[in-house]
């Protein structure tokens, strides 16, 4: 079936199986979002954490859920060469020399490329430095599957914005930003994410502009909260409290109402 030469209808969207590789605090609530309308195989090498999903069960507390007949978790490849759209989800770490570590997003892509077919879709929602999708992921794909991107298979990349232990913030709660390797792909992947996103979606000219904004997203935050962090410690050598110093100056229109905190994460650096 083809999913990108037509205009997406909703009965090709019910039509679709959906893979999501990496089942951490990301792609879990993604997978059980999209098992409330779709068909949905959970892929993750982590063999404990698929006994434990099985049994409804998530040690790390971000979602509550219960089994259901629309979802199956897996450990194994196998289970997953049936579907036809690919999310990965893996983490994007940093290493002790603080260059990125590839290789989960990596690993996941020769996963898919083993295992994908004509007029599958592949999209992307790790945190990226911009070209890692088009230039690192996509020709492990089409190296080890033998078809050739944007003819045969076609990807996209729409960035994680889960804020972990966030209850207010939710998936389906937070705009969805979306990008894909060409326009009727991305119609498709807006049309899928729309399903399940009640905030919106903000469609993206290039898939580069897509994993610069996350890039700068993380950037911000970190930069700022590392800040209030300082200025708390100078504060306190004044004997300032920070709080009421942040309650007088957010009665201005435009301050950026950062606290101090924690800064950092796997997808910080």
């Amino acid at each position: 079936m083809s999913f990108v030469k037509k205009n997406i209808t909703n009965d090709k969207l019910k039509n679709l199986s959906i893979c999501v590789l990496g089942l951490g605090y990301v792609g879990l609530p993604l997978a059980i979002e999209f098992s409330k309308k779709f068909k949905v195989v959970g892929y993750d090498k982590n063999t404990n954490r698929i006994k434990s999903l099985k049994k409804g069960n998530d040690l790390n507390n971000d979602v509550n859920f219960k089994p259901n007949q629309k979802i199956f978790f897996t450990s194994n490849q196998i289970d997953i060469k049936n579907c036809n759209v690919f999310i990965i989800a893996v983490p994007t770490p940093i290493k002790k020399n603080f260059k990125p570590d590839l290789s989960p997003i990596k690993l996941a892509s020769q996963i898919v490329g083993k295992i994908i077919k004509k007029n599958d879709i592949v999209i992307f929602e790790s945190t990226v430095y911009p070209g890692c999708t088009e230039n690192d992921c996509i020709p492990i794909i089409s190296n080890f599957s033998g078809l050739k991107p944007n003819s045969d298979f076609f990807f996209g990349y729409s960035p994680e914005r889960i804020n972990p232990g966030d209850k207010k913030h939710t998936l389906i709660k937070i705009k969805k930003v979306v990008s894909a390797s060409n326009t009727k792909t991305l119609s498709f992947i807006s049309s899928l994410y729309g399903s399940i996103i009640k905030a919106g979606i903000h469609k993206t000219k290039t898939i580069k502009i897509a994993e610069a904004a996350k890039v700068i997203e993380n950037t911000q935050r970190d930069l700022n909260i590392a800040f209030m962090n300082e200025l708390s410690k100078i504060f306190f050598h004044l004997d300032i409290e920070t709080e009421e110093v942040l309650k007088a100056a957010k009665t201005k229109w435009n301050f950026l109402n950062f606290k101090p905190g924690l800064v950092g994460g796997h997808c910080i650096g």
